[in-house]
């Protein structure tokens, strides 16, 4: 059974830091994709970074220069740290995973993790 869990959210003021992680079990973890979304209220779900099987990375023009995503396959872990936080950074984020790039990038990926909350006060 495949499972992500997030950790790492917070409160945090703009122009700070946070560290997100996810930790996935019950696959071949070194051989999926795997992606942050993010969803703020009344608002799309959207696609934030993306590391591949080989740590090649994609990121939303948005966050670009701020965020940096990476992986520790020895660890079944995923990160993404995120930099010079702003308040239009507030969200839930998720993490992703599928071991077909097109589908984590399109936004449909088979797993989700259970979100974990960043708040970005001014």
């Amino acid at each position: 059974q495949v499972q992500l869990v997030e950790s790492g959210g917070g409160s945090v003021q703009a122009g700070g830091s946070l560290r997100l992680s996810c930790a996935g079990s019950g696959y071949a973890y070194s051989n999926y994709c795997m992606g942050w979304f993010r969803e703020a209220p009344g608002k799309e779900r959207d696609r934030v970074a993306f590391i591949g099987r080989d740590s090649s990375t994609l990121y939303a023009d948005f966050v670009k220069g701020r965020f940096t995503i990476s992986r520790d396959n020895a660890k079944n872990t995923l990160y993404l740290q995120m930099n010079s936080l702003k308040t239009e950074d507030t969200a839930m984020y998720y993490c992703a995973t599928d071991p077909d790039p097109v589908s984590l990038w399109s936004g449909s990926p088979h797993y989700w993790g259970q979100g974990t909350q960043v708040t970005v006060s001014s």
